[in-house]
Protein backbone atom coordinates (compact mmCIF):
# COMPACT_ATOMS: atom_id res chain seq x y z
CA UNK A 1 0.00 0.00 0.00
CA UNK A 2 1.16 3.53 -0.82
CA UNK A 3 1.33 6.25 1.82
CA UNK A 4 0.38 9.85 1.21
CA UNK A 5 -0.77 12.93 3.09
CA UNK A 6 -4.49 13.57 3.49
CA UNK A 7 -6.01 16.40 1.49
CA UNK A 8 -8.93 17.05 3.85
CA UNK A 9 -9.18 17.05 7.63
CA UNK A 10 -12.72 16.71 8.96
CA UNK A 11 -13.17 17.77 12.58
CA UNK A 12 -15.58 17.15 15.36
CA UNK A 13 -15.99 20.50 17.12
CA UNK A 14 -17.54 20.29 20.59
CA UNK A 15 -15.14 18.42 22.85
CA UNK A 16 -12.36 18.28 20.27
CA UNK A 17 -11.84 21.97 19.46
CA UNK A 18 -14.30 23.69 21.80
CA UNK A 19 -13.99 22.97 25.55
CA UNK A 20 -17.66 22.49 26.35
CA UNK A 21 -16.98 20.91 29.76
CA UNK A 22 -15.21 24.03 31.03
CA UNK A 23 -17.94 26.18 29.50
CA UNK A 24 -20.81 24.28 31.11
CA UNK A 25 -19.16 24.11 34.52
CA UNK A 26 -18.36 27.83 34.44
CA UNK A 27 -21.98 28.65 33.61
CA UNK A 28 -23.37 26.54 36.44
CA UNK A 29 -20.93 27.87 39.02
CA UNK A 30 -21.58 31.46 37.95
CA UNK A 31 -25.37 31.09 37.84
CA UNK A 32 -26.23 28.58 40.56
CA UNK A 33 -24.00 29.95 43.30
CA UNK A 34 -23.52 27.85 46.41
CA UNK A 35 -25.65 25.00 45.12
CA UNK A 36 -23.09 24.41 42.35
CA UNK A 37 -20.06 25.34 44.46
CA UNK A 38 -20.67 22.31 46.69
CA UNK A 39 -20.52 19.91 43.74
CA UNK A 40 -17.38 18.31 42.30
CA UNK A 41 -16.80 18.72 38.56
CA UNK A 42 -17.05 14.96 38.11
CA UNK A 43 -20.46 14.77 39.79
CA UNK A 44 -21.87 17.47 37.51
CA UNK A 45 -20.38 15.94 34.36
CA UNK A 46 -21.56 12.43 35.28
CA UNK A 47 -25.14 13.67 35.67
CA UNK A 48 -24.85 15.69 32.47
CA UNK A 49 -23.53 12.70 30.50
CA UNK A 50 -26.35 10.45 31.67
CA UNK A 51 -28.98 13.04 30.78
CA UNK A 52 -27.45 13.69 27.36
CA UNK A 53 -27.53 9.96 26.69
CA UNK A 54 -31.33 10.15 26.77
CA UNK A 55 -32.49 11.41 23.40
CA UNK A 56 -34.32 14.73 23.45
CA UNK A 57 -36.52 16.34 20.82
CA UNK A 58 -34.31 19.40 20.33
CA UNK A 59 -31.01 19.67 18.55
CA UNK A 60 -27.82 20.24 20.50
CA UNK A 61 -27.14 22.60 22.24
CA UNK A 62 -30.84 23.59 22.50
CA UNK A 63 -31.35 20.15 24.08
CA UNK A 64 -29.37 21.36 27.09
CA UNK A 65 -32.49 23.11 28.38
CA UNK A 66 -34.02 19.63 28.83
CA UNK A 67 -30.76 18.33 30.26
CA UNK A 68 -30.64 21.03 32.93
CA UNK A 69 -34.23 20.29 33.93
CA UNK A 70 -33.23 16.62 34.33
CA UNK A 71 -30.05 17.17 36.37
CA UNK A 72 -31.21 20.06 38.59
CA UNK A 73 -33.25 17.93 41.03
CA UNK A 74 -30.53 15.27 41.11
CA UNK A 75 -27.82 17.77 41.99
CA UNK A 76 -29.81 20.16 44.15
CA UNK A 77 -29.57 23.02 41.63
CA UNK A 78 -32.27 25.71 41.30
CA UNK A 79 -35.28 24.55 39.29
CA UNK A 80 -35.52 27.73 37.26
CA UNK A 81 -36.64 27.83 33.59
CA UNK A 82 -34.43 30.87 32.94
CA UNK A 83 -31.34 29.02 34.17
CA UNK A 84 -32.31 26.02 32.03
CA UNK A 85 -32.57 28.22 28.93
CA UNK A 86 -29.28 29.86 29.80
CA UNK A 87 -27.62 26.46 30.09
CA UNK A 88 -28.30 25.89 26.39
CA UNK A 89 -27.37 29.45 25.44
CA UNK A 90 -24.06 29.16 27.32
CA UNK A 91 -22.71 27.60 24.11
CA UNK A 92 -22.24 31.19 22.96
CA UNK A 93 -19.38 31.49 25.47
CA UNK A 94 -17.75 28.04 25.47
CA UNK A 95 -14.00 28.57 25.04
CA UNK A 96 -11.68 26.90 22.54
CA UNK A 97 -9.03 24.63 24.02
CA UNK A 98 -5.78 26.55 24.49
CA UNK A 99 -4.11 24.93 21.47
CA UNK A 100 -7.08 25.01 19.06
CA UNK A 101 -6.72 28.37 17.31
CA UNK A 102 -3.02 28.12 16.56
CA UNK A 103 -3.17 24.46 15.55
CA UNK A 104 -6.05 25.05 13.13
CA UNK A 105 -4.22 28.00 11.60
CA UNK A 106 -1.16 25.83 11.01
CA UNK A 107 -3.15 22.88 9.66
CA UNK A 108 -5.14 25.16 7.36
CA UNK A 109 -1.95 25.99 5.46
CA UNK A 110 -1.66 22.37 4.34
CA UNK A 111 -5.16 20.90 4.22
CA UNK A 112 -8.80 21.70 3.53
CA UNK A 113 -10.46 21.93 6.96
CA UNK A 114 -14.09 20.87 7.34
CA UNK A 115 -16.21 21.11 10.49
CA UNK A 116 -18.55 18.16 11.21
CA UNK A 117 -20.52 19.04 14.31
CA UNK A 118 -23.59 17.72 16.09
CA UNK A 119 -24.24 21.31 17.14
CA UNK A 120 -26.89 23.44 15.47
CA UNK A 121 -25.90 26.04 12.89
CA UNK A 122 -26.50 28.99 15.24
CA UNK A 123 -23.99 27.59 17.73
CA UNK A 124 -21.27 26.83 15.19
CA UNK A 125 -21.66 30.28 13.65
CA UNK A 126 -20.81 31.74 17.06
CA UNK A 127 -17.93 29.34 17.73
CA UNK A 128 -16.16 29.71 14.37
CA UNK A 129 -15.09 33.37 14.84
CA UNK A 130 -13.54 32.48 18.21
CA UNK A 131 -11.48 29.89 16.34
CA UNK A 132 -10.33 32.37 13.71
CA UNK A 133 -12.83 31.16 11.08
CA UNK A 134 -10.46 28.37 9.97
CA UNK A 135 -12.90 26.12 8.08
CA UNK A 136 -13.23 25.84 4.32
CA UNK A 137 -16.63 24.18 4.76
CA UNK A 138 -18.93 23.42 7.69
CA UNK A 139 -21.63 20.80 8.27
CA UNK A 140 -24.10 20.91 11.15
CA UNK A 141 -27.17 18.87 12.08
CA UNK A 142 -29.26 21.48 10.27
CA UNK A 143 -27.76 20.37 6.95
CA UNK A 144 -27.16 16.66 7.62
CA UNK A 145 -30.56 16.16 9.37
CA UNK A 146 -28.98 13.53 11.61
CA UNK A 147 -26.34 13.33 14.34
CA UNK A 148 -23.13 11.36 14.58
CA UNK A 149 -22.69 8.42 15.10
CA UNK A 150 -25.27 7.99 12.32
CA UNK A 151 -23.30 6.89 9.23
CA UNK A 152 -25.56 9.12 7.13
CA UNK A 153 -23.82 12.15 8.63
CA UNK A 154 -20.53 10.95 7.16
CA UNK A 155 -22.20 10.13 3.85
CA UNK A 156 -23.67 13.63 3.67
CA UNK A 157 -20.30 15.27 4.29
CA UNK A 158 -18.55 12.96 1.85
CA UNK A 159 -21.11 13.93 -0.80
CA UNK A 160 -20.37 17.62 -0.28
CA UNK A 161 -16.64 16.99 -0.56
CA UNK A 162 -17.11 14.98 -3.76
CA UNK A 163 -18.32 18.17 -5.49
CA UNK A 164 -14.79 19.53 -5.08
CA UNK A 165 -13.15 16.32 -6.29
CA UNK A 166 -12.31 14.77 -2.91
CA UNK A 167 -12.89 11.09 -2.18
CA UNK A 168 -13.00 9.24 1.12
CA UNK A 169 -9.38 8.14 0.66
CA UNK A 170 -8.40 11.84 0.84
CA UNK A 171 -9.98 12.40 4.27
CA UNK A 172 -8.55 12.13 7.79
CA UNK A 173 -11.26 12.41 10.45
CA UNK A 174 -10.18 14.06 13.72
CA UNK A 175 -12.26 13.78 16.91
CA UNK A 176 -12.21 13.18 20.65
CA UNK A 177 -15.37 11.08 21.02
CA UNK A 178 -14.99 7.35 20.63
CA UNK A 179 -18.79 7.09 20.76
CA UNK A 180 -19.80 9.79 18.28
CA UNK A 181 -16.88 9.71 15.86
CA UNK A 182 -13.95 7.33 16.13
CA UNK A 183 -15.85 4.04 16.21
CA UNK A 184 -18.21 4.78 13.35
CA UNK A 185 -15.61 6.54 11.17
CA UNK A 186 -13.18 3.64 11.49
CA UNK A 187 -15.95 1.12 10.72
CA UNK A 188 -16.78 3.12 7.57
CA UNK A 189 -13.17 2.85 6.39
CA UNK A 190 -11.87 6.33 7.26
CA UNK A 191 -8.40 7.02 8.55
CA UNK A 192 -9.00 8.46 12.02
CA UNK A 193 -7.12 10.53 14.57
CA UNK A 194 -8.32 10.29 18.18
CA UNK A 195 -7.63 13.46 20.15
CA UNK A 196 -7.90 12.18 23.71
CA UNK A 197 -8.63 15.45 25.47
CA UNK A 198 -9.19 13.68 28.80
CA UNK A 199 -5.93 11.76 28.65
CA UNK A 200 -4.75 11.16 32.21
CA UNK A 201 -8.06 12.27 33.72
CA UNK A 202 -10.46 9.99 35.54
CA UNK A 203 -13.87 9.23 34.07
CA UNK A 204 -15.54 10.10 30.79
CA UNK A 205 -16.43 13.69 31.60
CA UNK A 206 -19.38 14.94 29.56
CA UNK A 207 -18.95 12.59 26.61
CA UNK A 208 -21.11 9.48 26.21
CA UNK A 209 -19.02 6.36 26.73
CA UNK A 210 -18.57 3.99 23.79
CA UNK A 211 -19.45 0.33 24.29
CA UNK A 212 -15.91 -0.54 23.20
CA UNK A 213 -12.80 1.44 22.41
CA UNK A 214 -11.71 1.61 18.77
CA UNK A 215 -8.01 1.61 17.92
CA UNK A 216 -7.34 4.78 15.90
CA UNK A 217 -4.73 5.30 13.21
CA UNK A 218 -3.37 8.24 15.22
CA UNK A 219 -3.75 8.73 18.98
CA UNK A 220 -2.79 12.19 20.22
CA UNK A 221 -3.50 14.29 23.29
CA UNK A 222 -4.28 17.59 21.55
CA UNK A 223 -4.39 19.47 18.25
CA UNK A 224 -0.95 20.99 18.78
CA UNK A 225 0.51 17.49 18.48
CA UNK A 226 -1.41 16.99 15.24
CA UNK A 227 -0.05 20.23 13.77
CA UNK A 228 3.48 19.30 14.77
CA UNK A 229 3.13 15.86 13.20
CA UNK A 230 1.83 17.37 9.97
CA UNK A 231 4.63 19.92 9.76
CA UNK A 232 7.21 17.20 10.32
CA UNK A 233 5.78 15.25 7.36
CA UNK A 234 4.55 12.42 9.57
CA UNK A 235 0.82 12.68 8.90
CA UNK A 236 0.36 9.94 6.32
CA UNK A 237 -2.47 7.64 5.29
CA UNK A 238 -2.30 4.23 3.65
CA UNK A 239 -4.23 4.22 0.38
Amino acid sequence: MAEREPKVLTFDIVGTIIDFETGLLAYLRRTCGEAAAKLADGAILDAYRAARGTKGASRFPDDLERVYEAIAPQLGLPRDPAIARGFAQSARDWPPFADSVDALRRLGRRYKLVAMTNAARWALDLMAPRLGNPFHDTVTVDEALCEKPDPQYFAFTRGRLSRDGYAQRDILHVAQSQYHDIGVAKALGYTVCWIERRKGLAGSGGTITAARQTEPDYHLANLAELAELAEAGGLLMRT
